[in-house]
Formats: C-alpha cells, sequence, structure tokens
C-alpha cells in the first residue's frame, strides 16, 4: 500500500496529464453532434470522382432556397390584406355632426333640411366602407378584405377613402348638388365631423402570411431506393446536384441507431484522443519546460475546450454562423504567453477537432488554418493597441479573400457566392479585439504573465522600482544599465527582449533589505563589511537573492521575473570573499560557504543577464579602460561562467554567447566614451 502511495506522488504530474486528457476527450465528444454523417464532398460543376452513387433509402428532393424565397414571394404578392373597421368610431361620427353643424358660423347651414340631409347621406356613404390612413405598403391591391362587426366583406380598396381622398370626393359631391352655399364653410363641417376609424391588421395579416407559408412544400418528388443518383464522372449540376444535397441533408437529420451510435462516438474517441495527444507529444518534446507545469497545460487545453464549446453552440443555433466564431484568438492567446510555434500548432489541431462535425470541412479548415497562419505572422507586440487593430483587418481581409477564392471554384460564378458570410468574417474580426481583456483575465485566472504585464512592469515609475531608486540608488542604476544591455543583446540573438528587461530591473531588489552591504550604494570609504568575517560578508552578500524572491512573492510579481533573481548568479562563488578568507586562515576553506545556492540559468534570457550582470557589476573596477582593456574584461568574465558550467540548462548556443559578447564589448565601448583625444 505504502508502495502505491509512493508511486502514486511522484507520478502524479504524469496522472494529472492523462485525466486531464482523458476529460477533454470526454467533455469534447460528449457536444459532438451524433447525427449520421454524408462520407461524399459535393462540389458544385466539379466531376463525380466516387463510383456510382445508387440510393441508400427513399428519400424526398429538397427545393432550393431560391425557390422556396419564390414561392414565398408569391405568397406575399398575391394575398389579399385585412383591414379592420371601427363601427364604434363611425356611429359616434354619425350621431354627433349635428352639434358640429349647429357651431358653424354661417347661419345659412344651421335649421335647413336640405343642408342636413346632404351632410347625413354623405356621411353614410363615405362610412359605407370607411377612412384609413394612406400606406404605400399596401396600395397596390385591387380588392381587400373589411372587417366589419365580425363579418369579412370583399371590397374594392380604392372605395376605402384615404384622408387625402376626402377633399376630391367632397367637392365632387357638392358639385353634383343644388345646394348654393360657401364650399369652404361646409368642407369646414366634414373635415371636423371625419375620423379615421379603418385601418391595416397587421397581426391577422401576418397570420394568414404564415399559415400559408406553412402549406409549402419544401420537397419537388423523391428519389426510391436503388435508384441512380449520379455516375463516376458525371458532372455536379443541375438535378444532380439537388438530389446529391437532399441525400447529405437527409444523412445529417437521421438519429442514429443504438449500434451505430456507439460506433459514430467510438470513432469520435479514438480521433479527438489522438489530435489531442499528438498535442501533448509536441509540447513533451518541443516546449519541455511548459510540458512540465500542469498549470501551463491546463491552461492550453482549457482555450482549446473553450473554443470547441463556443463552436458547437453557434453550430447548434444556425450551421451558417460558424465563421463568427473568433478562432484565431486562441492562437493570440498562446503566443502572447508562450510563443508562435506552439500557437500555431495547438490551433491547427482545434480546427482539426472542429473539422469532423462542420460543414463543409475542407472549406472550414482551410481557411482556419490560413488565418491562423497570418495571425501568427502578423501580430507582434500585442501590447501596441495599433498593431491588433491592424493585424485585425489583416486576418479579416486574408478571411474574405480566401473564402471569396474558395467559393469561385465550389460555386463556379460570383454571383451565386453567399457574400453574408464576409458579415461574419467582420464581426469574428470583432471578437478578436477582445483579446486583450481575455489575457488580463487568464493572468488572474491561472497566474501567467503576457507582455501586456510585462510592459507595466518595466515602468520605472511603479512603486516597487521607485522603493528601489530611494532605498539602494546605487542598486538601482546598476539595474538600469543591466537592463539595457540585456535587452540589447536578447535583440542580437532573437530573445524576448522585453521579458529580459523586466527581469533585470527586478534581478537586485533583494539588496534593499542592506543596501549598505553592497559597493555600489556606498558614499564612503568606510564599508560595513569591516567589521564582519568573510564568511559573514559572504553570507550578507547571497542573501540577497532570498531577500529579492521574498520581496517579489510578497509583491506578487510574476513567477517568470522571479526566475531572474533565482537564476542571475548560479552557483558562482563570492569569489573576493572565499579570496580573503584564504588569506587569512592561510589554508584550506570550504568553497561551498562562498557559492550561491543556483539554480543555474534554463532559458536564454535568464542565461544574458547573468552574463550582463557580471559583466556590468565588474566593469565599475577598470581604473582606466580602452577597447583592448574591454574586450579581455569580457571574454574573461563570460568563458569563466562558461567552464563554471552555468550554461549548461539554457537553451543558447556559443555562436548567440559570442554574438552576445560582440554586443557587450560595443556597450561598454559606448558608456566609457572610448575616443580619441582632441588637443588643448
Amino acid at each position: 500500500m505504502k508502495n502505491l502511495l509512493d508511486n502514486l506522488y511522484k507520478n502524479q504530474s504524469i496522472i494529472y496529464k492523462f485525466f486531464l486528457l482523458a476529460l477533454s476527450v470526454f467533455l469534447i465528444v460528449y457536444f459532438f453532434p451524433t447525427g449520421g454523417q454524408f462520407k461524399y464532398e459535393i462540389i458544385k460543376s466539379k466531376p463525380w470522382q466516387y463510383e456510382n452513387l445508387y440510393a441508400p433509402f427513399d428519400f424526398a428532393i429538397l427545393k432550393s432556397n431560391e425557390e422556396i424565397s419564390a414561392e414565398k414571394s408569391k405568397i406575399r404578392k398575391t394575398h389579399i390584406p385585412y383591414f379592420k373597421y371601427n363601427v364604434n368610431t363611425a356611429k359616434e361620427v354619425k350621431s354627433n355632426w349635428q352639434d358640429q353643424l349647429n357651431t358653424s358660423q354661417d347661419s345659412l347651414l344651421q335649421n335647413n333640411p336640405a343642408i342636413s340631409e346632404f351632410i347625413s347621406g354623405t356621411i353614410d356613404e363615405v362610412y359605407e366602407n370607411g377612412i384609413r390612413i394612406k400606406d404605400e405598403s399596401v396600395n397596390n391591391y385591387t380588392f381587400v378584405f373589411l372587417i366589419k362587426d365580425k363579418v369579412v366583406n370583399e371590397v374594392l380598396y380604392k372605395d376605402i377613402l384615404t384622408q387625402e381622398d376626402l377633399k376630391p370626393f367632397l367637392n365632387s359631391k357638392i358639385d353634383g348638388s343644388d345646394l348654393l352655399l360657401s364650399r369652404n364653410d361646409l368642407l369646414e363641417v366634414f373635415f371636423e365631423v371625419f375620423k379615421v376609424n379603418v385601418e391595416y391588421d397587421e397581426a391577422l395579416n401576418q397570420n394568414q402570411i404564415q399559415s400559408k407559408f406553412d402549406q409549402i412544400s419544401y420537397t419537388r418528388g423523391r428519389v426510391s431506393k436503388g435508384s441512380k443518383i449520379i455516375a463516376k464522372g458525371e458532372t455536379i449540376e443541375g438535378e444532380k446536384l439537388r438530389m446529391l444535397r437532399s441525400l447529405k441533408n437527409e444523412y445529417e437529420s437521421q438519429s442514429l441507431e443504438s449500434s451505430a451510435f456507439v460506433v459514430v462516438v467510438t470513432g469520435y474517441t479514438f480521433l479527438v484522443l489522438l489530435s489531442l495527444l499528438m498535442l501533448l507529444l509536441f509540447i513533451r518534446q518541443y516546449r519541455p519546460d511548459i510540458y512540465d507545469n500542469n498549470n501551463k497545460i491546463t491552461f492550453i487545453f482549457f482555450n482549446i475546450l473553450f473554443l470547441v464549446f463556443l463552436t458547437l453552440l453557434i453550430m447548434s443555433l444556425d450551421t451558417d454562423y460558424i465563421y463568427v466564431v473568433p478562432l484565431c484568438i486562441l492562437p493570440l492567446t498562446l503566443k502572447a504567453f508562450f510563443d508562435a510555434r506552439l500557437g500555431l500548432f495547438t490551433h491547427v489541431i482545434t480546427v482539426l477537432i472542429l473539422g469532423l462535425v462542420v460543414p463543409n470541412s475542407f472549406e472550414y479548415m482551410f481557411l482556419q488554418i490560413i488565418a491562423g497562419i497570418v495571425t501568427i505572422l502578423t501580430v507582434s507586440e500585442l501590447y501596441k493597441r495599433a498593431n491588433l487593430f491592424i493585424s485585425v483587418v489583416q486576418i479579416t481581409l486574408v478571411y474574405i479573400f480566401a473564402y471569396f477564392a474558395f467559393n469561385m471554384i465550389k460555386e463556379a460564378s460570383i454571383a451565386e457566392i453567399d457574400y453574408n458570410n464576409f458579415i461574419y468574417f467582420l464581426l469574428s474580426g470583432v471578437g478578436l479585439l477582445f483579446v486583450q481583456p481575455l489575457i488580463y483575465a487568464y493572468e488572474k485566472i491561472f497566474g501567467l504573465v503576457s507582455d501586456l504585464s510585462l510592459l507595466e512592469l518595466s515602468d520605472t515609475n511603479s512603486k516597487l522600482l521607485k522603493e528601489l531608486s530611494n532605498v539602494a540608488p546605487g542598486t538601482f542604476h546598476h539595474s538600469l544599465n543591466v537592463a539595457n544591455l540585456a535587452e540589447a543583446a536578447a535583440n542580437e540573438i532573437g530573445a524576448n527582449s522585453l521579458l529580459i528587461r523586466v527581469g533585470a530591473l527586478y534581478h537586485d531588489i533583494g539588496k534593499m533589505k542592506n543596501p549598505i552591504y553592497f559597493v555600489e550604494n556606498q558614499t564612503t570609504s568606510v564599508s560595513p563589511h569591516d567589521e564582519l568575517s568573510p564568511t559573514e560578508s559572504a553570507e550578507v552578500i547571497i542573501g540577497h537573492r532570498l531577500e529579492g524572491i521574498e520581496i517579489a512573492k510578497r509583491r506578487n510579481l510574476p513567477d517568470r521575473i522571479i526566475d531572474f533573481i533565482r537564476t542571475h548568479h548560479g552557483t558562482s562563488t563570492v569569489y573576493y570573499f572565499y579570496a580573503k578568507q584564504k588569506e587569512e586562515e592561510d589554508g584550506e576553506v570550504a568553497i561551498d560557504d562562498f557559492r550561491y545556492p543556483g539554480p543555474i540559468p534554463f532559458s536564454k534570457e535568464t542565461a544574458i543577464l547573468m552574463m550582463c550582470d557580471a559583466v556590468e557589476a565588474a566593469s565599475k573596477s577598470l581604473k582606466e579602460p580602452n577597447t583592448q582593456l574591454i574586450d579581455d574584461f569580457v571574454e574573461k568574465i563570460i568563458n569563466k561562467q562558461i567552464e563554471e558550467d552555468q550554461f549548461i540548462n539554457a537553451n543558447i548556443t556559443f555562436k548567440e554567447i559570442q554574438s552576445i559578447k560582440k554586443i557587450l564589448k560595443a556597450k561598454l565601448n559606448n558608456i566609457y566614451h572610448l575616443r580619441i583625444e582632441y588637443p588643448d
């Protein structure tokens, strides 16, 4: 039992990775759509490259979207609209017109039976079909249905007067009468009395149109089982194309039987497992530092699951919207935290997984992989907002261009390309702009650090660096010099210059506890080390590394920055106090008492910092520097570090070290302003 627990403890990291792999596979396959899959690729106007295809079962031939749209358009055009007649308004007008007549200023209009009879008859005639508001959208009909007292009557549309029709109608009625009265006074009475009482019944018309839509047949004939659909070499067009698309739709809409369901799910499981296993093996082979960090592995798998689930969710709503998903946010994010190669490889694996279930899988994978490559090539220095906007525009244009070119082949006609997808690509580009807040959230959740955070940490006005400049100004100045040297060296060999600059700024923060014990902070010739033994002095000097780690953790500095504090002295010795101790004891001295505990640098960046720190600190001892002296001095210090195996764990080559030496020599020559002397 004890051995079992010991083995579990020793292998907990690998056990966790297998658990994460199994969980990811289960979740992806569980949410995969499990309908039937059509195993042939249909490309319009291209020859059928497979064997003769016969109908495996009876199925209906579906009408095209254009045919369905044409039928719906015809229904709308032939639909006779319904109008509501408000009986109460008509009754109110007929009962109240006499009151308006009595208030008229014209005495001839009052108490005149002929006038009253004319007005009453005209009102009855107008409200036979009522008055409506003029509506251009329903202005081209001959007949309409008028609903009056729950009775539907078919009437001429022009017989329902609009407000604009009233004046011509009343003028004609007045002209046809024998009344010798003022036309304006009479019209004024009518216009004061009349009210609109007929309106278009929106709800009823929509229901009637929809009921007719529901009666549309979406099929146009059937194909019997065993019938030949298409022969090898035949061109995929016309009726052949419709039959193939109908068969594909029938396959994808069918529910699988239990035995077939198990087979399909098993196949999905194997393919998804293989894909994710390849990703894990890639990380193990080429990114061992990430592979050993379960937090980073979890972060990578979380991003894959997040985008797979988001795509499947959009597919469940409408497969036409799959390009709305900003899939390129995956390589963007991984490049921000790790590197471009891992970002692209992970993106390709994710696209392959989604390619198992998305429609037009080859087109989808082609577009997404091309877009992922463009993302990796164009996005640099993500912390600069302008760069992100420019890259998003480039990615969107590549999407549109690739889709357009792909569909020129597929549809064999520019007119038949679905341009709605261009809008989806634009929306996907907008989604990519949210990568910066997403990166910030990931930093807080997973404890990672991106270039955005590094940029903030590089600000010398930050609280910790201002404290360093106040407490240990000499150390702060030394850190700035080291940062400049290290940044130049990193740029020369293609290392992460921003990361190494930040690491250099913070690598000596441990000296804040006892700043006076370090020579760069001493302002007098009296040194506190004069009162200590060499062993005690070495302990103080070596202790600044541990003090720095503790301060960094209290101030929540990222682990990637703390790595520079841990490794910037590697396992080197405090040689000055070691030699002094040997001189005092005149015998054997335990060198380990004067050695830094390590670890030694394990990356290019930490190795560069060690070189630059040692060279910058020791250069202060040069009395009368000249070019030859500086060159020999740099060679001596770095060669000694190589002899002590300080760089054996760092992925840095001898060629790169030679380039770093060259940069350091040039920079030190500039610092000491070595130039010819001018005569007085």
